[in-house]
C-alpha cells in the first residue's frame, strides 16, 4: 500500500511539474511581459490613425440605363466637434461599453490575460477584454484580425494613449469612427440619418439606440432590424438607470418609448422614437420609386454587399409610365389640399416588374407634410396592437411576421370591397359557381351577435352602402360582385370561411394577410376589407388574376452589379420565376366576373377601350377609397384617403362632414364629389393612367375561363367505379331557397339521365349548409366596409 502511495505521489508530482513548466510558466511570463509593456513608461510613439476608407456611392438607373439617382448613404465624414457631443450620449456608450472608462488606465488587464489564456489553451480566436480605449486603438491604428500579436499591440498602444490623452478626447475620437449600421460611420451621420437631428440634440432614447447598435451594427441596424435595435435600446436605458445616469422618473419615461417608422400608430401618438428610412430625395426626379429601391436593397441584400458601396442598379422603372402615373395623381388631387392624398403602384403581372409607383402628393418634396411616408408601400401589423397575445395561436399568421417586409408606408389602409375578389377566388376554389343565387337584403343581421346595452342595432348588422348598386331580392354571385353587394358577400364569407380567405390573399402576395379573433370578431367584416394593405401588394396580387393564377413577386430590380463587376442580381437573363397561387380556371373566372365591374357594375364608364377588369373599394364613412384594375399586361392599384388619419373621411370639413373633393374636370366642367367612393377619384385616376400607359400597346384579350369543377365532383370523377355505375354529371346552377340570410343554401340535383336497361339510378339532392358562426361578442364598433 505504501509503495502504491509513493508511486501515485510521484506521478501527480510529475504532472504538476509539467503543467507548471509548460503551461503556467509561459502564461506567467506572458503576463509579466505584458504588464511591463503596458505600465512601464516606454518611449514608444503612437502611430498615426488610419485613413478612413472611401466608399463609392451606389448609382441607380431606369429600365433603359438612364441615371435616376445617386445613393450617397455610405458617407462617413460628416464632421462634428467634441463640444457637440452631449453628456447623454457619452453616458449611454459608457453604460453599455465600459462602465469603468473614467477610472481605468486604458487597458482591462484581467480581461486581456483571460483572452490570452483562452487562446493558448483552446486555440480559439480572441474575444472580450477590451476597454473603449482599446476599441478606439483597434479602429484607428490596427486591423480587425484577431491574433495574440494584435491583442498585445492593442494593449500597449491603449495604455500609452491613456497616459497622453484625456478621457473625453479618446471618447470623442472613438465616436467619430464607430460604424453604426446602414452605412453610417460616426455618431453625427447616424443621428442625422436615423433621427433627422444633429448629434448635439440627441435625447436619452436616441442616444441609447446608437449605443445599443455599437456591439453588433449589422444585426441591430434599425432600418433592417427594428426589433433587435429596440431590444438593445431598452437594455442600454436600463444600464443608464442602474449606473445613476437617469432618475427613476426619467427611466420610466424613456423606457416606454418605442422605435417606430414614420406613420405608424406609435409615431402618430407621439409615443415613439422615430426612425426615418434613409432616402436620397434631392438627387432624383422619382423619389417615390427610389425610396422603394432602397427599401428593397435593405431587405434583400446582405449588409456586407451594401457596405461596400459602388453598386450599379438597373431598375424596372418605365420613365414614361411613371410620368403618366404622376399626371393621373396630380389631376385627381387638383383643387384639394393635404391631408387628402393619393398613392398608386403599377406591376407587370407575368414578371412582377414594377413600372411605376407614386408615394403621395408631397413625397420627397422638402417641407411637405407627407415627405417621408411612402404611401404606396405598406408596413407589418403588430400582434400586440390587435390584442393578440405573444403565444396565442393565430389561425392564419401574416407572412410579414416571419419574413421581413418593405416598410416606409405606415401600416397600410383598409381596402374595402376591393378585398372581395380574394373571397370570390376562395369561393371558386371551393366549387361555388358565379351563377349561384343568394338573398341580397339591404341589411344583413350578423349571426350570434349580441347588441350591447345602449348601442344601436347597427353594431350587429352589415349594410349595403348607398354607393352600391345592389341590394333587395336575390342576386347571383357574379352580379353581387359587379354591384358590390355587401350582404351577399357577408353570407359568402361565412360559407367559405375567413381563414381560407386569408390563406388565398397570402398566397397571392398580400404580406399583411392574416386572420385572428381578435381583432376580427366577425368573419363577415374581415371579408369586406378591414385589413390594412398597400397599393403595391394589391397591384401585384391582382396580377395573379391577370396571369391565370401565376404569382410573380413584385420587384423594382432588373440587375445589380457591384464595384468589382460581379453581377449580384440578374432578373434580365434569368427572369423571376412564378408560383401557382390559384388554378387557371379559378383566376380566369374571377377575371370574367370582374370585367362586369367596368361593364354595368359600380365602375361603369371607367373602361379603357380594351379588355380590362377591376374592383372598387370604399371603407366605412368614406375614409379610404380604392380602385384596383388590370389588363393582361398591366395591373395598377390607386388609393385615396386622409394621409394623417384613417378614421377621417376624404376631404372632410365643416361644409363636407362626409368628405368632398372638388376640382377635377370632366367634359370641361368642374365636378365636386361628396362622400368619395372608389368609383370616383380612384377609378378616374386608374382610367386616365391606364389609357396613357397602354397607348401603343397591342390590345390583348383575356382567356375564356374554363368551367369551375367542385372538389366533390373532381373526387367522384377520380374514384373507382364499375361499368354499371352512372357517370357523375356536373349539374347546373339553380335558384337557392328563400331561407333567412346566412343559409343554408340548397342546390337542386342534376337533371335525370337515361339509365342503362340493367341499372336504375336514383335521383339525388346535394345540400350544402353554410357554417354558422359560434362567436358571441360585445363589440361596440361597426367597422364593416362597403362598395
Amino acid at each position: 500500500m505504501n509503495l502504491l502511495r509513493r508511486i501515485l505521489k510521484g506521478i501527480f508530482g510529475s504532472v504538476f511539474l509539467a503543467t507548471v513548466t509548460f503551461v503556467g510558466a509561459p502564461i506567467a511570463f506572458s503576463a509579466t511581459v505584458l504588464a511591463g509593456l503596458i505600465f512601464l513608461p516606454l518611449p514608444a510613439t503612437i502611430p498615426l490613425p488610419k485613413q478612413a476608407q472611401t466608399v463609392q456611392p451606389d448609382v441607380v438607373y431606369d429600365r433603359y440605363g438612364h441615371q435616376i439617382a445617386t445613393l450617397s448613404q455610405f458617407e462617413s465624414d460628416l464632421p462634428f466637434t467634441e463640444a457637440q457631443v452631449p453628456a447623454v450620449l457619452k453616458e449611454a456608450i459608457i453604460s453599455d461599453e465600459d462602465h469603468n472608462f473614467y477610472h481605468e488606465s486604458g487597458v482591462d488587464l484581467r480581461g486581456t490575460i483571460r483572452a490570452l489564456v483562452r487562446d493558448l489553451q483552446n486555440r480559439e480566436t480572441l474575444q472580450g477584454g477590451s476597454t473603449i480605449t482599446q476599441q478606439y486603438v483597434k479602429l484607428a491604428f490596427l486591423t480587425s484580425q484577431r491574433t495574440i500579436l494584435r491583442k498585445v499591440k492593442e494593449a500597449i498602444l491603449a495604455s500609452q494613449l491613456a497616459r497622453e490623452a484625456s478621457k473625453d478626447e479618446i471618447l470623442y475620437h472613438y465616436m467619430t469612427l464607430l460604424f453604426l449600421g446602414d452605412g453610417n460611420t460616426g455618431v453625427q451621420s447616424a443621428a442625422e440619418n436615423y433621427f433627422h437631428t444633429s448629434v448635439q440634440n440627441l435625447n436619452p432614447s436616441q442616444a441609447a439606440t446608437l449605443a445599443g447598435i455599437v456591439p453588433a451594427p449589422s444585426a441591430r441596424a434599425p432600418e433592417q432590424h427594428l426589433a433587435e435595435a429596440e431590444a438593445a435600446r431598452k437594455l442600454v436605458i436600463k444600464e443608464m438607470y442602474a449606473q445613476h445616469y437617469l432618475t427613476y422618473a426619467q427611466y420610466g419615461y424613456w423606457i416606454a418609448q418605442q422605435l417606430a417608422f414614420p406613420g405608424t400608430v406609435q409615431d402618430k401618438k407621439n409615443r415613439s422614437t422615430t426612425i426615418y428610412p434613409e432616402v436620397t430625395k434631392s438627387q432624383s426626379s422619382y423619389p417615390d420609386f427610389v425610396s422603394y429601391v432602397q427599401e428593397w436593397l435593405q431587405a434583400n441584400l446582405p449588409a456586407n454587399v451594401l457596405d461596400q458601396g459602388g453598386l450599379r442598379i438597373q431598375t424596372t422603372l418605365e420613365p414614361t409610365i411613371q410620368q403618366d402615373a404622376y399626371a393621373a395623381v396630380d389631376a385627381s388631387l387638383d383643387g384639394s389640399a393635404f391631408p387628402t392624398d393619393m398613392a398608386m403602384a403599377a406591376v407587370e403581372p407575368s414578371t412582377g416588374y414594377v413600372d411605376a409607383l407614386v408615394g403621395g402628393r408631397g413625397f420627397g418634396q422638402k417641407g411637405a407634410p407627407d415627405a417621408d411616408v411612402n404611401l404606396a408601400l405598406g408596413g407589418c401589423p403588430t400582434q400586440s396592437q390587435d390584442g393578440i397575445q405573444p403565444n396565442e395561436q393565430v389561425p392564419v399568421p401574416a407572412a410579414c411576421w416571419t419574413a421581413g417586409m418593405l416598410g416606409g408606408g405606415g401600416l397600410g389602409r383598409q381596402p374595402g370591397s376591393s378585398w372581395k375578389p380574394f373571397t370570390l377566388a376562395t369561393a371558386f376554389t371551393a366549387g361555388i359557381q358565379p351563377s349561384t343565387v343568394y338573398p341580397a337584403p339591404y341589411v344583413y343581421q350578423l349571426p350570434n351577435c349580441v347588441v350591447p346595452a345602449g348601442k344601436p342595432a347597427s353594431v350587429c348588422q352589415i349594410h349595403n352602402d348607398e354607393g352600391d348598386l345592389g341590394g333587395a331580392g336575390t342576386e347571383t354571385l357574379a352580379t353581387a360582385t359587379a354591384q358590390s353587394t355587401n350582404t351577399v358577400y357577408a353570407q359568402l364569407a361565412e360559407q367559405v370561411g375567413c381563414p381560407n380567405v386569408a390563406t388565398t390573399a397570402k398566397k397571392m402576395g398580400i404580406e399583411t394577410a392574416y386572420y385572428a379573433n381578435p381583432p376580427f370578431y366577425f368573419c363577415q367584416s374581415y371579408a369586406l376589407g378591414e385589413l390594412g394593405v398597400s397599393p403595391l401588394d394589391m397591384a401585384s396580387a391582382y396580377g395573379v388574376f391577370a396571369d391565370h393564377g401565376q404569382r410573380a413577386a413584385q420587384t423594382p430590380i432588373l440587375e445589380i452589379v457591384n464595384a468589382q463587376g460581379k453581377t449580384v442580381v440578374d432578373n434580365i437573363h434569368h427572369q423571376p420565376g412564378t408560383t401557382t397561387a390559384l388554378s387557371a380556371a379559378v383566376a380566369d373566372n374571377v377575371t370574367n366576373v370582374l370585367q362586369g365591374v367596368l361593364n354595368g357594375g359600380t365602375a361603369t364608364g371607367r373602361g379603357i377601350g380594351r379588355p380590362a377588369a377591376g374592383k372598387t373599394g370604399t371603407t366605412t364613412n368614406n375614409t379610404d377609397a380604392w380602385f384596383v384594375g388590370y389588363t393582361p399586361t398591366l395591373s395598377a392599384a390607386f388609393w385615396m384617403g386622409n394621409a394623417e388619419k384613417d378614421s377621417v373621411p376624404v376631404g372632410q370639413s365643416a361644409n363636407c362632414p362626409r368628405g368632398c373633393v372638388t376640382g377635377h374636370f370632366e367634359n370641361g366642367e368642374e365636378t365636386t364629389y361628396y362622400g368619395v367612393y372608389g368609383a370616383d377619384w380612384p377609378a378616374i385616376a386608374w382610367q386616365e393612367f391606364m389609357e396613357a400607359a397602354l397607348k401603343g400597346v397591342p390590345v390583348t384579350p383575356f382567356s375564356a375561363p374554363a368551367p369551375l369543377v367542385t372538389p366533390q365532383e373532381a373526387a367522384a370523377l377520380q374514384a373507382p367505379r364499375s361499368t354499371t355505375t352512372l357517370a357523375v354529371e356536373p349539374g347546373y346552377a339553380g335558384q337557392v331557397q328563400q331561407t333567412p340570410t346566412g343559409g343554408p343554401y340548397v342546390y337542386p340535383a342534376s337533371p335525370p339521365v337515361a339509365s342503362p336497361p340493367t341499372t336504375a339510378a336514383p335521383s339525388t339532392t346535394t345540400s350544402t349548409t353554410a357554417p354558422q358562426s359560434s362567436t358571441t361578442t360585445t363589440s361596440t364598433t361597426n367597422p364593416f366596409n362597403s362598395g
